[in-house]
C-alpha cells in the first residue's frame, strides 16, 4: 500500500461520491424546469406541489455535491503534483472556465430558484429556474471536456514534460469529448428518470400521493422511453470511438486476449473470470461473432487484443470487464422495463400492475449504480496512464508524498463522508416518504409583491382591509 495505490484509492472514493449527487442534479435541474413550466401552462396545482417537493430533493443534492467537489480538487495539488505541474497550464483552464461560466450562473439563480417564489415574477422565477438547469448543463460539458482531453489529448505542444495549449479548440472538442458528452449527459437525464419513476411507483403500491404518483409515473416511464433506446445508440457511437482511440481498454473491456481462426470472428463474453496471470478467460460463456457485430458492425471483424500490447501497458482487466457488464445489463433492464411500461400504459393498466410498479421500484437507483459502473470502465480502462498515452498515472503521483499522510486523509474523509453523507442521504429518505405536500405558497405578481394566499372573507371585512382592496 505505497503512496501512489493510496491515492488512486483515495481519488476513487472521493470522485465515486461526488459523481452520484452532480449527475442526479443535472437531471432533476431539468425535470424542475418541465414542472414549472407545466404549472404555467395549467395552473394546475399538482404541479406545483411537485415542484416545490422536488426542489427540495435538489437543495440538498446539491449542497452534497458542491462540498464533495470542493474536497476533490485539493487532491490535484496535494496528491498528484506532477500532473498539476505538467498539464496545468490545460487541465487550470479548463476547469477555472466550469467556475466561471456555469458554477457562477448557478450561484446566481439557485436563491431565486430556492426563495424567489412570491417575491418574484413568474417569469423571473422560471428563467431562474432553466438557468439553473443550463448551468448544470454547462458544468458538465467543461468538466467532460478537461477528462476527455485526458483519455484523448490532442491541440497541445510538449516542452520538457510540460503540456501547452497549441488550439483551444481542439483540446475542447477533442476526438471522444462529443460521444462522452452525449453520453454522460443522458446517463444524468436516465439517472434522474428512473428515481422519478421508482418513487411514484412506491408511492402507487403504497396506496399515498395516488395522484401525484401517476403523474409522475407517466412523465417517467415517457421519457424512460425515448432516453434509453437513445442512450443505446449514443453508446454504440461512444464505443467504436473508443475502439479508434483506445483499443486497449475495447479489449479488456471485452477480455479478448488474442484472434481466433482467421473468419470467426470476436465472440461476446457474457460471463467468464478473467486471468491475467495465463492471458486467458475461465468458466466462459460467449456467443460467437456477436462481439463483432456490436464492436465492428460486421460478422467477422476483428479488435485488437490485450496481447497486442506489453502487460505493461494493459489496464487492470478484472475491474473493467465485470463493471462493463454491469452497466451494459442495467442499461437492458431500463430499457425493457421502459418498453414494457409503455405498452402497459397503451393498453390502460400501466398503474394497476404490480410487476411493472416493482420493476420500477427495484430499478430506482440502478441510474446510479450503472454511472458508477461506466466511470469505473473509463477511469480504470485508461490505465496505466492518467494523460493517456503520453503520462503515466506512477509519474505523475506527488513525489515526495507520504504513504502514512494519505492514509490518515483517505480514512478523514471516510470517517467525514460516514457522517455527513450519511446524514444527508437519511434526510432525503425522509424527504421521499414524506412526498408531495399540499400547500398554498404566497402567489406572484408582476410586481415582485406578495398577495393572500386565500380570498379575502367576511371575517376579514375590516376598514382598513376594504380600503385596501378598493
Amino acid at each position: 500500500m505505497d503512496a501512489l495505490l493510496l491515492s488512486r484509492i483515495q481519488f476513487g472514493f472521493v470522485i465515486s461520491f461526488h459523481i452520484l449527487f452532480p449527475a442526479f442534479t443535472i437531471g432533476l435541474a431539468s425535470w424542475l424546469a418541465f414542472v414549472e413550466w407545466r404549472w404555467l401552462r395549467t395552473r394546475d396545482t399538482l404541479w406545483r406541489d411537485l415542484f416545490f417537493f422536488w426542489t427540495k430533493i435538489f437543495a440538498v443534492s446539491f449542497g452534497m455535491g458542491v462540498v464533495s467537489g470542493i474536497v476533490m480538487s485539493f487532491q490535484f495539488g496535494t496528491n498528484w503534483a506532477t500532473l498539476s505541474e505538467q498539464a496545468g497550464n490545460i487541465l487550470g483552464p479548463l476547469l477555472s472556465y466550469e467556475v466561471l461560466t456555469a458554477f457562477f450562473l448557478e450561484a446566481t439563480f439557485l436563491g431565486v430558484m430556492l426563495f424567489g417564489w412570491g417575491r418574484v415574477s413568474e417569469k423571473l422565477h422560471f428563467l431562474a429556474t432553466c438557468m439553473v438547469a443550463l448551468g448544470t448543463l454547462i458544468s458538465t460539458f467543461w468538466i467532460i471536456s478537461a477528462n476527455s482531453w485526458m483519455q484523448t489529448p490532442v491541440g497541445f505542444t510538449l516542452v520538457d514534460g510540460v503540456f501547452s495549449p497549441a488550439s483551444w479548440w481542439d483540446i475542447v472538442f477533442n476526438p471522444s469529448f462529443p460521444y462522452r458528452l452525449a453520453h454522460m449527459v443522458l446517463a444524468a437525464f436516465i439517472t434522474t428518470c428512473f428515481v422519478i419513476g421508482g418513487v411514484s411507483a412506491a408511492y402507487l403500491r403504497r396506496g399515498v400521493h395516488v395522484a401525484a404518483g401517476k403523474r409522475m409515473l407517466k412523465a417517467a416511464v415517457l421519457f424512460a422511453a425515448i432516453t434509453v433506446p437513445t442512450q443505446v445508440f449514443v453508446g454504440d457511437l461512444h464505443g467504436l470511438n473508443v475502439r479508434e482511440h483506445q483499443p486497449t481498454k475495447v479489449a479488456a473491456m471485452e477480455a479478448h486476449w488474442r484472434h481466433g481462426p482467421r473468419g470467426e470472428g470476436v465472440p461476446f463474453v457474457l460471463f467468464a473470470v478473467p486471468n491475467e496471470q495465463a492471458e486467458r478467460n475461465d468458466y466462459e460463456i460467449a456467443i460467437p461473432k456477436l462481439g463483432s457485430v456490436i464492436l465492428t458492425h460486421s460478422l467477422d471483424g476483428e479488435i485488437q487484443p490485450l496481447t497486442a500490447v506489453p502487460v505493461s501497458e494493459r489496464p487492470p482487466i478484472a475491474p473493467v470487464f465485470y463493471a462493463f457488464r454491469i452497466m451494459v445489463g442495467l442499461g437492458v433492464l431500463m430499457l425493457l422495463l421502459a418498453m414494457t411500461s409503455l405498452w402497459m400504459w397503451w393498453r390502460g393498466r400501466l398503474y394497476e400492475s404490480r410487476w411493472v410498479l416493482n420493476g420500477w421500484r427495484a430499478m430506482t437507483f440502478s441510474g446510479f449504480i450503472a454511472l458508477l459502473a461506466g466511470w469505473y470502465v473509463v477511469e480504470i480502462g485508461r490505465q496505466p496512464y492518467v494523460i493517456y498515452g503520453l503520462l503515466r498515472t506512477a509519474d505523475a503521483v506527488s513525489p515526495t508524498l507520504a504513504a502514512a499522510s494519505v492514509m490518515t486523509s483517505l480514512i478523514v474523509y471516510a470517517v467525514a463522508y460516514a457522517i455527513v453523507f450519511g446524514a444527508g442521504i437519511w434526510y432525503l429518505f425522509k424527504l421521499f416518504r414524506q412526498g408531495p405536500q399540499p400547500h398554498e405558497p404566497p402567489q406572484h405578481t408582476d410586481g415582485g409583491e406578495k398577495t393572500p394566499a386565500r380570498p379575502l372573507s367576511a371575517a376579514d371585512a375590516t376598514p382598513e382591509t376594504v380600503k385596501e382592496a378598493t
